[in-house]
């Protein structure tokens, strides 16, 4: 078995996991930071986010027929007014986007 470097790790056991969560064809790539300018109710700012989120945000973004701007002002705007704000605003678009592919909303 191969780590996230390519390195080789011996198998520890009870503890390895069974099912091995890395795909043949899986795409380090998707692991990247990726930091764009967003305006986010009309404050430009910058947000670092993974590849993959990205791509998950376009995705969210589709499905609502607007941008991915909108779709992220939306969420600032909605976390300030019901819960007074957050710390981590990409920790909570990193939520949002696995709990929107948990809910089974993505179109195709």
């Amino acid at each position: 078995m191969r780590g996230i470097d390519g390195n080789a790790r011996h198998r520890q056991g009870a503890g390895s996991p069974r099912v091995d969560p890395f795909r043949r064809d899986f795409d380090m790539a998707q692991a990247g930071p990726v930091s764009r300018s967003v305006r986010l109710n009309g404050f430009a700012t910058c947000l670092r986010l993974e590849v993959v989120y990205w791509r998950i945000l376009e995705r969210i973004a589709q499905a609502n027929r607007c941008s991915v701007s909108a779709v992220l002002s939306y969420v600032d705007r909605e976390v300030h007014l019901r819960h007074g704000g957050v710390r981590n605003f990409s920790g909570l678009v990193r939520v949002i986007c696995v709990t929107w592919l948990q809910e089974g909303r993505d179109v195709h």
